[in-house]
């Protein structure tokens, strides 16, 4: 008997998870990219959407790439009219929602990059968050202006906005 419910047990145990779907993740990321620095310098940045289809917030808490360094979380601040950039202790995606990492707001900073980055090579970069869960993403390289990948292309799925004299064009807002 003991052996015919352990026999049951090790079986259910295997054949569970081929019986459930998938769960998809709570976390995903859209539209990633860092940008191409100029020749000779040794920092950038990297921004993306990040969403958050689970019940609970998360937090951002820090990001690695074995092509930096030093990847810190920063900020954009209005500092009595100056606008100056700032590091930050985490990043919130709250529950059902998203944060978008972006130039003049939230994003990462790639600093002591280990070799030239190249227009259209990737840069791989892990995020960690206060769950304990990771996630890597291979985020495109592109130069400062360069046209955005365009609706449904595998690095961007967002709408673009395409800026006017040389400036950047970034996503307007996170779209899944």
């Amino acid at each position: 008997m003991k052996k015919r419910l352990l026999n049951g047990m090790l079986a259910a145990a295997f054949l569970s998870p081929l019986a459930l779907p998938a769960a998809e993740p709570a976390i995903s990321i859209q539209a990633p990219y860092v940008r191409l620095p100029p020749p000779g310098i040794r920092t950038t940045a990297g921004f993306m959407c990040i969403r958050n289809a689970g019940a609970d917030d998360r937090l951002l808490l820090r990001a690695e790439s074995p092509a930096a360094g030093v990847v810190e979380l920063h900020n954009h601040i209005d500092e009595n009219g100056v606008m100056k950039m700032r590091p930050v202790p985490g990043i919130a995606i709250r529950a059902h929602g998203q944060t978008e990492l972006k130039p003049g707001g939230y994003h990462l900073m790639l600093m002591e990059l280990k070799a030239a980055l190249k227009e259209g090579g990737e840069v791989p970069i892990t995020l960690h968050f206060d769950d304990g869960s990771r996630l890597t993403v291979l985020a495109p390289v592109r130069r400062p202006g360069a046209e955005a990948p365009a609706h449904g292309e595998a690095a961007g799925h967002g709408a673009h906005a395409h800026g006017a004299h040389g400036q950047e064009r970034v996503p307007v807002a996170c779209v899944f």
